[in-house]
């Protein structure tokens, strides 16, 4: 997948299609050289999984889902030509929602729906705080990880994402 870049100035918008929503990558040249990086939103059980091209998941699970943003924005990265790995960017934030139970209904079951809720802010919550600690030990730990349990008008999605990090130029050594 190759992306349409459009430049304005200092900003850069990396995209797909002529008649884009909204831009998968988004960079603004600081006056030092590095680059602060905005990284589209993905939503849903299906849109990392798209992207990556794997279809396995079908139940909300966070320890599985988590990575996959992060993997999807990786492959941006590279496809947008800014860096190799997120191990070479520091996240300043990170916003992170992860949607209501798909089932049990909580009509039929509320105390099953309400045991799901439970599960599903334990998993995320443990996901997300082992996920730099696991992957990245090198890089700092964003400023600010929101995180909220919430219904989202995609019937499917499981969570959504979107994040800001800074790509820093090599600085000379001496």
């Amino acid at each position: 997948m190759a992306f349409n870049v459009k430049r304005r100035g200092k900003v850069t918008y990396y995209f797909l299609g002529e008649r884009p929503t909204l831009s998968a990558v988004v960079t603004e040249l600081l006056a030092d050289g590095d680059l602060k990086i905005y990284l589209s939103g993905l939503t849903g059980g299906y849109s990392a999984r798209s992207v990556l091209g794997r279809d396995e998941l079908v139940q909300m699970d966070p320890q599985r889902e988590i990575p996959l943003v992060f993997e999807c924005w990786e492959l941006w990265l590279r496809q947008a030509g800014i860096c190799e790995s997120l191990a070479e960017v520091d996240f300043l934030e990170v916003h992170a929602f992860g949607c209501q139970p798909k089932g049990p209904s909580p009509l039929v079951d509320p105390h099953g729906y309400a045991a799901e809720q439970t599960r599903l802010r334990t998993a995320y919550a443990e996901a997300y705080s082992s996920f730099f600690a696991d992957r990245f030990p090198d890089n700092g730990v964003p400023a600010r990880f929101t995180v909220h349990v919430v219904d989202v008008p995609d019937t499917a999605a499981s969570y959504e994402f979107y994040a800001t990090a800074l790509w820093q130029r090599p600085r000379d050594q001496n």
